[in-house]
């Protein structure tokens, strides 16, 4: 019996315990499903947030390849960026171009665990949690440098909380499929692309150049903490606008390097006390280099990029897509020409206001004034508003503040609007560009003055009467057909009947007549007698052609009077035109493009100049032979005895009527290059012709340019003659031989 209540006894207990174990078992479960539930429902959102329940995240494709805006770059044929068309300044730029402490002082900053961590800083993480969310500390952010690339890649939009964590999980999806897919080098290189540093500078490239203007493999600790700095606010931090500011986050930048051992504390000591020193110099259209041939080449990429699609079928586009120019231009040569247009073009203008001093310039039965005022952007905002002509004239009459040009900077002064046309009107303008004859290169180009003032080009938009500079078309006819140059003309009045019936006899410009001239001399001082003989000869549609076959594209009236130059061309296809005769009678299409290359370095397009022979070889010797008279003995022989240049050379001026266009076109073996000078009305212009021809107003820029190009040992410039043509040269160049047969040859020409 006592077993059996004992047996009894010891089954209750062990149902007790069975109790109680299930009771403890799902106590304990309970407790942990309480405690993992989060974790599970936290695991849940991550796996859901992944597979896009709430919201696509980006593909594979757009993680190889992300958007952002990126700057087109102009580059020069020697490596130098020109300049940008963007909408944002923004440039890439490679790890290997970083500058080694530039990254130190990035990761001590702002991820020092970047180099351990796959895209997410637990670490960090768990002290945000802790610090700044349960003790309310400061304990700074918890991203990494990959979750922030993420973020400047795929950029938040205005969200509420619950969108604002969705992002979050997000970006650390994004950020571990960004390690997966780079590597650190990598990230880190794109993160430096794509932050902004303020002042409209995009990328470690773009920040580099407008703050210190180098390249990041150039900058040193105390700018990469400047940069660093900016990181954290790009105003409040700007070293431009809060340089005190800008100069207390550089030293914590510093700090941070010295606390990781990136930085010895003898140099943060030395460094944080140092200012900020900086060249500063943001990006502007109106600025730098080469702004007309910029801003002309601007317009032409829009066509072009109208014209070339991506690979997904939408069209290139300049402010976006990161192409990059590559030009001919070389950066030392384009200084060079924009050195010599200052210093020529600064002082002719001193002489100019002093030529005209208590004189009016302005012929007013041609309405230049009037026209001015009609063509400005006041006139037409007072006529859009509905105001009276009255009213109109009174407000033009009226002074106000205004800042206008001067070669010696910009002017603020009180002046009324009429009075600032009239100044305006009476500023030289200019047009120079030069190129190399062989290639069809274009080295410098300079489309005016001023391109923040002045944003017309004088280079390839404008068109200028060209006087004289047109002579050597008409001549290339006569050696063409077997005229040498010491032919002999005798130098009186030559009439012509025009296809109107009516007579037209030129006339020298210095009333001076009588002897003969030889063919060479009538050139080189550009007697008008001579020109209208040799245009009786050959008649206007045969110059025409002529002018054509030389490059010459610009419809032309057939009339005599065209041998004086009477026609209007540009500096471009007159550059060109003259390259023909340093590149032995081949005419050689001016290029200004070697290729254009997406952001990727994939080539899109390459230019190669058209090539045409135009003249024999011998007619191309002959014609520089020539117009080496013109420096020899002729109208430029300034450049020997006022500018020194020994150098062969050959070159023609050019001086329309009353002085309103000057031109110089000069001629090196391997460097064409030609220069305009003049005011924006033909009516406005100097009254001798001692100021206001070629030699006085374009000649100099040419001179001066020469030199410089000279003296730059670097650039290695060909000084040496003129290479002739093989085998035997049929026309006689040797006048003291000509002149033994000159009864001949005078008698097959009919005299």
């Amino acid at each position: 019996m006592h077993l059996i209540i004992l047996a009894g006894f010891h089954a209750e207990q062990n149902v007790k315990k069975k109790k109680k174990k299930s009771s403890s078992l799902k106590i304990s479960l309970a407790v942990w499903f309480v405690a993992l539930a989060p974790v599970l429902a936290l695991c849940l959102f991550v796996f859901s947030v992944s597979k896009g329940v709430f919201g696509e995240l980006p593909s594979f494709e757009e993680l190889e390849n992300p958007k952002s805006n990126l700057a087109s770059e102009v580059i020069s044929s020697d490596g130098q960026l020109l300049g940008k068309y963007f909408i944002q300044n923004r440039s890439n730029t490679s790890f290997n171009e970083l500058s080694p402490v530039l990254v130190k002082a990035l990761i001590a900053t702002e991820d020092i665990r970047f180099e351990n961590h796959s895209g997410i800083d637990i670490k960090g993480l768990l002290r945000v949690l802790f610090k700044t969310i349960l003790t309310r500390q400061d304990a700074g952010g918890g991203s990494t440098l990959t979750q922030q690339l993420a973020k400047n890649l795929f950029p938040r939009e205005k969200m509420t909380t619950t969108g604002l964590i969705i992002r979050k999980v997000k970006e650390w999806i994004i950020a571990v499929r960004l390690e997966k897919s780079y590597t650190k080098e990598e990230i880190l290189t794109m993160y430096l692309n794509t932050v902004e540093f303020g002042q409209n500078a995009f990328g470690i490239k773009s920040a580099s150049r407008t703050f210190f203007q180098k390249s990041p493999s150039e900058l040193n600790v105390a700018e990469s903490a400047v940069l660093v700095g900016l990181l954290k606010g790009p105003t409040i931090y700007s070293p431009v606008r809060n340089p005190a500011n800008s100069t207390i986050r550089r030293n914590t930048v510093l700090a941070q390097m010295t606390k990781y051992g990136f930085l010895s504390k003898h140099d943060f000591d030395s460094l944080k006390a140092t200012p900020i020193t900086l060249k500063y110099k943001a990006d502007d259209h109106n600025q730098g280099l080469a702004t007309y041939f910029r801003e002309m080449l601007r317009l032409e990429m829009n066509d072009w990029c109208k014209e070339h699609k991506k690979a997904d079928g939408t069209p290139y586009n300049i402010y976006r897509d990161g192409l990059k120019i590559y030009t001919t231009l070389d950066s030392r040569m384009q200084r060079y020409a924009e050195e010599a247009v200052k210093e020529h073009l600064s002082a002719l203008q001193k002489t100019f206001f002093e030529h005209w001093k208590n004189r009016n310039p302005f012929n007013e039965s041609l309405g230049v004034l009037d026209q001015g005022i009609k063509r400005s952007a006041r006139y037409a905002g007072l006529k859009a508003e509905g105001v009276s002509e009255d009213s109109i004239q009174k407000n033009f009459a009226a002074k106000t503040r205004m800042t206008i040009f001067s070669w010696n900077g910009d002017i603020d002064t009180v002046m009324s609007p009429l009075d600032s046309i009239k100044y305006y009107k009476m500023i030289l303008q200019t047009g120079m560009m030069s190129m190399e004859p062989h290639t069809g290169f274009v080295k410098a180009w300079v489309g005016g003055d001023n391109f923040e003032h002045f944003k017309y080009d004088h280079v390839k938009e404008g068109k200028r009467q060209v006087g004289s500079a047109f002579k050597p078309i008409l001549y290339t006819l006569a050696v063409q057909e077997g005229y040498s140059p010491c032919f002999k003309v005798p130098n009186t009045p030559v009439t012509i009947i025009t296809e109107a019936g009516q007579p037209w006899t030129p006339k020298n410009s210095d009333n001076k007549y009588g002897g003969m001239l030889m063919l060479k001399e009538a050139l080189a001082e550009s007697v008008n007698t001579i020109s209208a003989y040799l245009m009786k000869q050959f008649g206007p549609y045969a110059t025409v052609e002529m002018a054509h076959k030389l490059g010459i594209q610009s419809e032309m009236e057939k009339v005599p009077s065209i041998c004086l130059g009477t026609v209007d061309l540009s500096v471009f296809e007159l550059v060109g035109t003259y390259s023909t005769f340093a590149n032995k009678g081949v005419w050689t299409q001016p290029v200004y493009l070697t290729r254009i290359e997406d952001k990727n370095g994939v080539v899109l397009q390459e230019f190669i100049p058209k090539k045409i022979e135009a003249i024999s070889e011998q007619t191309a010797y002959v014609m520089i032979n020539m117009m080496m008279g013109a420096v020899q003995f002729g109208t430029s022989v300034r450049l020997r005895y006022k500018y020194g240049l020994t150098q062969p050379m050959a070159g023609k001026t050019g001086t329309t009527q009353n002085q309103s266009d000057g031109w110089y076109m000069g001629i090196t073996p391997e460097l064409v290059s030609g220069v305009w000078v003049g005011c924006e009305d033909r009516s406005v212009h100097f009254r001798s012709t001692s100021l206001g021809q070629g030699a006085n107003m374009a000649l100099p820029v040419w001179a001066l340019y020469m030199k410089k190009l000279y003296a730059d040992k670097e650039l290695n410039i060909y000084q040496g003659d003129f290479e002739k043509p093989e085998g035997k040269i049929t026309i006689e160049l040797d006048c003291n031989k000509y002149k033994n047969n000159q009864s001949n040859t005078q008698e097959n020409f009919g005299f």
